[in-house]
């Protein structure tokens, strides 16, 4: 499939082939939910702590006697049955990471490609670089191209002047081709490729 190639400054730069293994593949929304899943869960920090009995300051002494109150039969104060006590089967720090097969992973971020290129919010650009780091000028280029809420993923490496330039903009992020996810390319509505993009991603997913 091809896709126009326009510049920053919105003007039309010749045509690129996609290939259609990476931005014409099926759809598959279970396989996005499940590596969106997966990402998420890998960022959880997994520190929730609750004290069981044996971790709760105080006395262990029983109560009241066994025998003759009438009253239920109880030890210490710190059972988790009373306020103030233990916590039973409460959470405690771990990892919430768990694997996914490489192969599902390939096939999320190649589903994720191929639904922006079917909405038709997929934006290729010759190049995401700038002469000097002004945030003013970098709005005004993506305002022009219509860009307001875009993940813009760039070659190798990002152009100092360009990330320094769209890192105070609201809804604009920059990510090298390396770091492009399933899940930042799904909660932005845009996304925009660089050339060196285009055939980095081609080359890693096929």
């Amino acid at each position: 499939m091809k896709c126009q190639v326009t510049t920053l400054d919105n003007q039309p730069n010749g045509e690129i082939e996609l290939s259609d293994s990476v931005f014409g593949a099926p759809v598959r929304q279970d396989i996005l939910a499940r590596v969106v899943k997966w990402q998420l869960a890998k960022r959880r920090a997994g520190t929730h702590d609750t004290k069981t009995r044996s971790e709760i300051k105080g006395s262990t002494t029983k109560i009241y006697r066994q025998k003759g109150t009438g009253r239920a039969r109880h030890g210490a104060r710190k059972a988790p049955i009373f306020r103030g006590g233990g916590i039973a089967h409460g959470p405690h720090p771990r990892s919430h990471a768990h694997d996914l097969p490489k192969k599902v992973r390939r096939l999320g971020l190649k589903s994720a490609l191929s639904a922006k290129a079917a909405e038709g919010k997929l934006v290729v650009l010759d190049s995401a670089a700038l002469d000097t780091p002004k945030t003013r000028e970098a709005k005004k280029k993506l305002a022009a191209l219509g860009l307001n809420d875009a993940l813009v993923v760039a070659g190798g490496e990002l152009d100092p002047n360009f990330s320094l330039a769209v890192r105070n903009i609201v809804g604009i992020d920059v990510l090298p081709q390396i770091g492009a996810n399933v899940h930042d390319i799904l909660r932005h509505d845009q996304l925009v490729l660089t050339k060196d993009a285009v055939e980095a991603l081609e080359a890693r997913l096929t």
